[in-house]
């Protein structure tokens, strides 16, 4: 056996195939086995790996052991001269393993070997290549000098952003996406460390290959396509704190003395910098509307109290200044709630939301107004006029971020991607009739094929011609066929046309279409498969706001409606539990088969108490979820408890 292919999956059932198709592909010509172990998804990836690819060699563990247990579960068992560590999220290129094989073939001293890898847009990684995390390589990453001086030998050591991308080099570190061993070298320098859960067990093994005389290289001549967004969820707190703390046990194992007792307490320090950092990019990015919204605000208060002030009351003094410090930061604040929760800040902008969210935060503040003390009551008429100033300056602000950002004023019409399809006339037309399944919006301009001899109607060139037709269609997104057009050639047409169009695959016989246009987050997917409104972000808060206020609303009503609850202490501590998000009000039947369906916390009611007679047929009951999820409304969760409220002090 020549090579043993290891991929360890863990939730991205769609990548993984994409994957698995592209390493049969490029195995056609060499002794290749491959491994698929599974962390124990819940999103069907092992049904599909049984199914579609009798040839892999699955183990699917019952827990999630990381990255590094694992694959050495594979290693074990793996016959190949060459190991292989494959990412799910990947694809590679037809003729990739024959010319890594031959590449290590002809370096004896190579003990492992990475590959020049793009991501979803076509960029290059950097991680491609990479130099060990030695204190100063550390901080300069850390502290963000790497990126401000990307070619520098000094500043940049992290990525060896001063070797040529294009050139075989010598490296230190290879990318866990793909990283090809020697079998012999792993056997003499052990497997991969299960101390590290995820992150940092690729740095360790490559110090590990170095320290034992051999060499790591990087290998341009044969490119994977790496999603990145997908294995890795970037961006977020823990990404920060299980990131550096890989680092940490690295420190620790690998360098001694003060060298490491500095290298570690700088590490720790980059991990409060860094999760300062990502809490507050984060923090603008979701406020930066509502923060520019209360401006408008403040900015429309001051002026109509100004106005008012002199031509209603004829005195411009007439309002203190408790009025511009405590009135207009109440009435913004209930204004800005009001529309975060009518999903006025949910993409697309909708005009339907804000109206409603400026409606329902002036109803709540001619509440309140009656509860104010009389020297902080002003005129209602103010708080009419600051909800009209708020309808017009609102949406006036989103008018004109939408057309700095997309050159025009089509803000309620979302946009409709110029799309073309690169393949055959047969694989065209089945992935033209996948988007309308989806129900997907798209311009479908036309076809470009590989086949000179393809000539039906819709074919717009050659493949040759790609760039062409998308500079003179405009075209914002490209769908590669993968049984049409070999990956090698999907990947020069994603590197040569650039980041400005959208690229996703389409593999043979799927009925999955696969893209991803960060590296950062999560990749995009057109599937014909359901879509639950009850996954929608907004579905969620809407469910949320639901429970919250059915606690105080129940609350209220406890010493009436506890004389008629059998279990009296249960009933009052479902109420605390749903208060805390320990539970729901509405939700799922409790049945062994819920890992299909979105999450929800358990449920004091389901869609059974719904029904005017009792269900008991499973299979029923297993439907009567599955419709709950894919067609939730808050009416429904409200009808539910009105036909259940006797049952609100079950388990």
């Amino acid at each position: 056996m020549k090579l043993s292919v290891i991929i360890v999956n863990y939730n991205v059932k769609y990548f993984l195939e994409q994957a698995l198709r592209s390493v049969r592909k490029a195995s056609t010509k060499m002794e290749v086995e491959v491994f698929v172990v599974d962390n124990n998804s819940i999103d069907d990836s092992v049904k599909m790996v049984r199914e579609q690819f009798p040839e892999v060699q699955l183990i699917a563990n019952q827990e999630n052991t990381g990255f590094s247990k694992a694959n050495n579960q594979a290693i074990r068992i793996a016959k190949g001269e060459y190991v292989l560590l494959l990412n799910p999220d990947t694809v590679v290129e037809e003729d990739t393993f024959e010319k890594t094989v031959a590449f290590m073939d002809a370096h004896p001293d190579a003990g492992g070997l990475g590959v020049k890898m793009i991501d979803g847009k076509g960029k290059f990684l950097p991680e491609s290549k990479r130099g060990f995390p030695s204190p100063k390589v550390a901080f300069f990453k850390t502290f963000g000098f790497s990126k401000i001086f990307p070619k520098s030998k000094t500043f940049n050591g992290y990525h060896l952003g001063y070797l040529d991308k294009d050139k075989v080099h010598e490296i230190d570190v290879l990318s866990g996406a793909f990283m090809l061993m020697r079998s012999s070298v792993l056997e003499e320098i052990g497997l991969l460390d299960e101390t590290f859960f995820m992150y940092g067990e690729d740095i360790d093994l490559s110090y590990r290959i170095v320290k034992a005389g051999y060499k790591n290289y990087y290998f341009p001549e044969t490119t994977i396509i790496h999603y990145k967004g997908e294995s890795t969820k970037k961006g977020s707190l823990n990404y920060v704190r299980v990131f550096y703390n890989a680092m940490i046990i690295f420190a620790r194992k690998h360098f001694k003395g003060e060298k490491a007792a500095a290298f570690i307490l700088m590490l720790q320090g980059a991990i409060y910098f860094r999760a300062a950092i990502t809490v507050l990019s984060s923090f603008l990015k979701k406020a930066f509307l509502p923060i520019l919204d209360a401006l408008v605000f403040f900015l429309g208060m001051y002026l109509l109290k100004d106005f008012w002030a002199t031509y209603v009351y004829n005195n411009p003094d007439y309002y203190s200044l408790t009025f511009m410090q405590f009135n207009v930061p109440l009435y913004i604040s209930i204004w800005l709630a009001a529309i975060f929760f009518s999903g006025g800040y949910d993409a697309p902008n909708s005009l339907r939301r804000l109206v409603r969210g400026l409606a329902v935060g002036t109803l709540v503040l001619a509440a309140v107004y009656g509860f104010l003390e009389m020297e902080y009551r002003t005129s209602r008429a103010l708080i009419l006029l600051g909800a009209l100033w708020g309808l017009l300056g609102l949406w006036s602000l989103r008018v004109v971020l939408h057309f700095i950002r997309y050159r025009n004023f089509r803000l309620n019409t979302p946009h409709t991607s110029n799309l073309v399809i690169v393949g055959a006339e047969e694989e065209s037309k089945r992935v033209l009739n996948l988007l309308h399944q989806a129900q997907l919006n798209k311009n479908f301009i036309g076809t470009v094929t590989p086949k000179k001899e393809d000539n039906h109607k819709e074919v717009l060139g050659y493949l040759h011609q790609l760039e062409e037709v998308v500079q003179i269609y405009k075209i914002d997104e490209l769908i590669f066929c993968s049984k049409d057009v070999a990956a090698q050639k999907i990947m020069h047409w994603m590197t040569r046309l650039g980041p400005d169009v959208d690229y996703k695959m389409v593999p043979e016989k799927s009925l999955s279409i696969i893209g991803s246009n960060s590296k950062n987050s999560a990749g995009d997917l057109y599937t014909i498969e359901i879509q639950f409104r009850i996954a929608n972000r907004l579905s969620r808060r809407n469910k949320r706001i639901l429970d919250l206020g059915l606690c105080l609303f129940l609350l209220v009503l406890s010493p009436i409606l506890i004389l008629f609850m059998k279990q009296k202490m249960r009933f009052l501590r479902n109420i605390f539990q749903v208060f805390l998000g320990q539970k729901t009000w509405v939700g799922y039947l409790p049945l062994s088969e819920l890992q299909h369906l979105p999450p929800l916390p358990p449920a004091v009611l389901s869609p059974r108490n719904g029904l005017p007679m009792r269900i008991e047929n499973e299979s029923t009951l297993r439907r009567l979820n599955f419709l709950y999820a894919k067609d939730y409304s808050a009416s429904r969760d409200l009808e539910i408890l009105f036909r259940g409220w006797r049952s609100l002090d079950g388990e």
